[in-house]
C-alpha cells in the first residue's frame, strides 16, 4: 500500500516536471512565430557581423603566431609578444626531460586554443627575465594577461606530481587560469590566491593590441 502511495507520488511530480517543459517549449515556439521577416534579418545581420568580427579577430591572431608553439628568441622578443597578445602561455625551460614533456602538451593546446599565444623562453639564456620574474624550478609556466604575469605552473606539483599528467590536466590548469578559453567562454574560475601579479610590460604606457 506504502509503494502504491510513493508510486502516485512520484507520477504526479514526472507530469508536473513534464508539463513546466512542454509549457516552456510553446512559449519558445510562440516567440519565434511571432518573427516577422525584418526581426529575422536583423538576427541575420547580427550574426554574420559576429563571424566577421570573429575571422578578423583569428586573422590577427594568426599573424601574432597563435595556433602554434614557438621559442622566443631572445628577452626582447618576450616583451614585443607580451605586449601584442591579451594571453600568453609562456614556458620556461632548458634542455631536460621534464621541459621536453612540457613542449608536448603545449604543442598540442596551442593548435586548440587560437585565443592564446603559446611560447617558449630558454630561462638558462634570459637571466634578466627570470631575475625579474623569480624564475626559481625549472619547468615553469608564466601565465600572462594585458602584459602581466597573473600566474604560475611551477614543475608538475599542481599536475599530480608525476611527468605523465594528461594535456586535459594541463589544459584545465590553464583554463582555472583563464588564460584559455573552452567554446569562446571562460569554463571555469580564477585561480584564488595567485601569486602577485608582476608587470612585464617595458613602459608603463597601455598598449595592448588584442583585445576583445
Amino acid at each position: 500500500m506504502e509503494n502504491a502511495k510513493v508510486q502516485e507520488i512520484l507520477e504526479k511530480q514526472v507530469l508536473t516536471v513534464a508539463k513546466a517543459v512542454e509549457d516552456k517549449l510553446d512559449d519558445e515556439i510562440s516567440a519565434l512565430d511571432r518573427l516577422d521577416m525584418d526581426d529575422i534579418e536583423v538576427l541575420r545581420e547580427r550574426r554574420l557581423q559576429q563571424m566577421k568580427k570573429m575571422a578578423e579577430k583569428r586573422s590577427r591572431w594568426i599573424s601574432l603566431g597563435h595556433g602554434e608553439y614557438s621559442e622566443i628568441p631572445s628577452e626582447k622578443d618576450f616583451f614585443a609578444a607580451v605586449k601584442a597578445s591579451d594571453r600568453v602561455v609562456c614556458h620556461f625551460y632548458r634542455d631536460n626531460w621534464p621541459c621536453k614533456v612540457v613542449d608536448k602538451h603545449l604543442s598540442i593546446l596551442a593548435k586548440q586554443h587560437m585565443e592564446t599565444r603559446f611560447v617558449k623562453i630558454n630561462a638558462e639564456k634570459s637571466p634578466f627575465l627570470a631575475e625579474k620574474l623569480k624564475i626559481i624550478v625549472l619547468p615553469t609556466i608564466a601565465l600572462i594577461k594585458n602584459a602581466k604575469v597573473d600566474d604560475y605552473v611551477v614543475g608538475f606539483d599542481e599536475l599530480g606530481g608525476t611527468d605523465e599528467f594528461s594535456t586535459e590536466e594541463l589544459e584545465e590548469r590553464l583554463a582555472k587560469a583563464q588564460v584559455i578559453f573552452f567554446e569562446g567562454e571562460s569554463s571555469l574560475n580564477p585561480r584564488s590566491g595567485s601569486q602577485a601579479r608582476r608587470s612585464v610590460r617595458q613602459s608603463t604606457k597601455p598598449d595592448s593590441s588584442d583585445s576583445e
